[in-house]
């Protein structure tokens, strides 16, 4: 198993957010990992892209990593940053971001369990965006030395990791396909459809159900919309019968519709096992 062991957190700064310093840093004290999280999101995560072998899953299990408990809208890395540890997220959802004039925000991508969202941070040395927790989240910390380490002792390891970053460069440009090209709702169902089936390749969503702890104005901040528009389609598409967000809970009723409406073909996600069940 994983050598999990809690570390300390910075508390917020006047913008309700902290980001989290070196772990040789003081901080306020942040609650430990619960015994039900460890590596195994990660293992999930790269299993639905890849196979592994049973030394190459026990040598992830054996990374040494530190854990935090995060508040929702806490920093975890911000841009200008040149952090020496990778975030992979255990519980919880993250979203990559920048602010631009006059504090608008652009969300980037969202997280879910068993993604390390700054993997690029092991090669590109200063960050040039932030990285925020969306939910109360458990993250684990990985110095990028052992990553190196990893990688060097099992290059199939690192092939995987390079195909991960590159399915991660496949969704920007559905992401971009879908800000220049689609509308509002085939932008909106474009997006759940793809969660749908991250979430489901990890063990976390089923029967076209799962957690979306995630608010109007994330939705509106990701994909260019208003609020006001945001909320106007999620009325369209509850009243058509096809989905409902209520509660930070994800029900799509009408999965085959969904898919067609916004031509959604799952393969930029590279998954193993990438139909919906």
């Amino acid at each position: 198993m994983a050598r999990i062991i809690s570390g300390p957190e910075t508390g917020a700064d006047g913008r309700e957010r902290g980001a989290l310093p070196p772990a040789t840093q003081g901080g306020a004290a942040v609650s430990s990992a619960s015994n039900d999280h460890s590596l195994d999101r990660l293992i999930r995560k790269l299993q639905s892209i890849a196979i592994l072998s049973d030394k190459e899953r026990q040598a992830l299990l054996s990374l040494p990593a530190k854990t935090r408990v995060l508040k929702a809208g806490h920093d975890i890395v911000r841009e200008g940053d040149k952090p020496s540890q990778c975030c992979l997220i255990l519980n919880g959802w993250a979203c990559r971001y920048k602010l631009i004039g006059g504090g608008r925000r652009q969300i980037l991508s969202f997280h879910v369990p068993g993604d390390i969202p700054d993997l690029q941070s092991l090669h590109i040395h200063t960050m040039d965006h932030s990285l925020a927790a969306l939910s109360e989240s458990t993250v684990a910390f990985i110095p990028h030395e052992s990553m190196r380490d990893l990688t060097t002792r099992f290059p199939n390891l690192a092939a995987i990791l390079w195909r991960d970053t590159l399915i991660d460069a496949a969704v920007f440009r559905e992401w971009m396909v879908g800000m220049g090209r689609r509308d509002a709702f085939e932008r909106i169902a474009h997006l759940f459809c793809e969660l749908y089936l991250k979430l489901q390749a990890v063990g976390l969503a089923q029967s076209y159900r799962c957690s979306l702890p995630i608010t109007q104005v994330d939705l509106a901040d990701a994909l260019g919309l208003s609020n006001v528009h945001v909320n106007r389609v999620l009325k369209e598409m509850r009243e058509q019968h096809v989905v409902t967000l209520r509660g930070g809970a994800l029900v799509i009723e009408a999965w085959d519709e969904l898919m067609r409406a916004c031509e959604f073909d799952p393969t930029y996600l590279h998954l193993e096992k990438g139909a919906a069940a």
